[in-house]
């Protein structure tokens, strides 16, 4: 008889079957939040919330430095457009070359710009969650690194109190949302290498993205900088024997092309140009360099007392508990804490660095212009998550049966961060709807009065989320309407109350 069951399923594999003793179920069988469609369910949150930002995209007209790359990019092209910022502006060329990209579809290219770039930062983030799950050697259900990735980015991109110039603003997400993602995206080949060719062109990936990052954000380059030399720093104690010297390699290929790159930039006629306009030399004076430590102080007491940012730890702590490996272990251990310690410190370091190299061109204003804050923000961001993934495995560790208590309080807070992102964006959205309806009535009058031979038209202010619009401070400022004539190809723009 044991011969005879033993040959009615001749190949079958233990885990096929219920096993007796313990009482698991195969994988087709299991609870619905110990299965895929569960951790997708939960992922579908997040998305939606990115969905509904993207649909309201529709309402995006240019603003600001808009009006003044549009009509360079019509009337030059790319090459116009690079020599404006290597000449003239910042020296920031590839900069130059994504605002181009853009630009050359117009109006058309502002709208689109929110929902692609939202979904090609989701992308990345995605990849770069499930690469490192899997150098860790880490197990998780294939929805699980797109809850996290899908929180991490919805957090990014809305949790900001000005989420119009994060995420609708081409000019500002370009400067400074893209580049944090895109360091992000140069580990993922690195931590998915295995042979020798893979090795050799993620060495190189690492290198390109090192230059252009450091010809696109002085900022963001700072952030990569201070992460590379922490990830060195301790390399001895976290970096896998088989693999270290690889990854050495790279963090150090990493740092030395970001320098390459900041060099490049930092020597452009573009960035002299701005430094001296900016009295960028004040910066290291000791007030200056006094007050960026007060404005980043400030900068940082708003990051721990914005809640929404409990999402990033919910999203942790669903890694944690549906995640099974080395992070499994009765208690995290000494690596973890090392990991997550460097990484506060390169936090706090390049954070206060880039307010010290931002404070001579916005002053006291860095504290509020929010936009600034995103260089480091995805790093606050990823080590929030990398915490709540610890702290799972710590309480677990000591204290029995928390599993039940840990999963709904995390999806009651991945849930209720959602809901407020969301509320967030159905309160700006009737704010953009105004200002796009009253944009497209002006633009269809001024474009009338140009062609019949205008040479100088009134502009109606149309402000939204402190976008910079002409005429501000009762009229001294002046900024941008030069661009606006030169948009609209005629010779002044003067301040109008209300149109004809």
């Amino acid at each position: 008889m044991a011969q005879a069951q033993g040959s009615a399923v001749p190949n079958q594999h233990p885990g096929d079957v219920r096993d007796q003793r313990t009482g698991d179920t195969p994988d087709g069988r299991k609870p619905w939040w110990r299965t895929l469609s569960g951790a997708g369910l939960l992922s579908l949150l997040p998305l939606a919330v990115l969905a509904f930002a993207a649909w309201n995209a529709r309402w995006v007209r240019p603003g600001g430095d808009d009006w003044c790359f549009l009509p360079v990019v019509r009337d030059g092209g790319l090459s116009a457009m690079v020599g404006k910022f290597y000449l003239h502006d910042n020296g920031r060329i590839v900069n130059a070359v994504l605002v181009w990209i853009y630009a050359r579809f117009g109006v058309a290219g502002q709208q689109w710009f929110a929902p692609v770039s939202g979904v090609l930062m989701l992308a990345l983030l995605w990849a770069f969650t499930a690469a490192v799950l899997s150098a860790a050697r880490l197990r998780a259900p294939r929805g699980v690194p797109l809850a996290a990735a899908s929180m991490t980015t919805a957090l990014f991109l809305f949790g900001s109190p000005n989420t119009y110039k994060t995420f609708y603003w081409p000019a500002a997400s370009v400067s400074h949302t893209l580049p944090p993602v895109f360091a992000c995206a140069a580990a993922v080949p690195v931590l998915r290498a295995t042979s020798r060719r893979e090795k050799t062109l993620a060495l190189l990936g690492v290198v390109i993205t090192g230059l252009s990052l450091g010809l696109l954000s002085e900022e963001t380059s700072v952030v990569a900088s201070a992460v590379l030399a922490g990830a060195l720093l301790i390399s001895g104690r976290v970096f896998p024997r088989a693999r270290r010297r690889f990854l050495r390699a790279c963090c150090a290929a990493g740092v030395a092309s970001l320098a390459t790159g900041i060099l490049i930039l930092y020597t452009s006629p573009g960035a002299q140009h701005r430094r001296e306009r900016k009295h960028a030399s004040t910066m290291f004076t000791p007030d200056s360099l006094l007050a960026s430590l007060h404005g980043f102080g400030q900068i940082a007491a708003t990051l721990l007392t914005t809640w929404q940012y409990l999402g990033a730890v919910a999203a942790g702590l669903i890694l944690g508990l549906l995640t099974r490996g080395p992070l499994d272990r009765p208690a995290p251990g000494k690596k973890g804490g090392l990991v997550a310690g460097a990484a506060l410190c390169a936090l706090l370091i390049s954070g206060y660095v880039c307010t010290v190299i931002t404070y001579p061109v916005f002053g006291a204003h860095v504290v509020s212009s929010t936009r600034l804050w995103n260089d480091y923000l995805l790093l606050y961001l990823l080590l929030l998550v990398y915490v709540g993934a610890l702290a799972t495995c710590a309480l677990r560790s000591r204290v029995r049966r928390t599993r039940p208590v840990l999963t709904a309080g995390a999806v009651v807070a991945y849930a209720l961060v959602c809901v407020a992102l969301a509320a967030s964006l159905a309160d700006l959205e009737p704010r953009m709807a105004t200002r796009a309806h009253g944009w497209d009535r002006q633009n269809h009058w001024m474009r009338g009065q140009a062609a019949a031979g205008a040479r100088t038209l009134p502009y109606e202010r149309l402000p939204l989320s402190k976008m910079t619009e002409p005429f501000r401070h009762g009229g001294r400022a002046k900024w941008p309407a030069s661009c606006i004539a030169d948009y609209y190809k005629v010779r002044h723009v003067t301040q109008a109350t209300k149109l004809p």
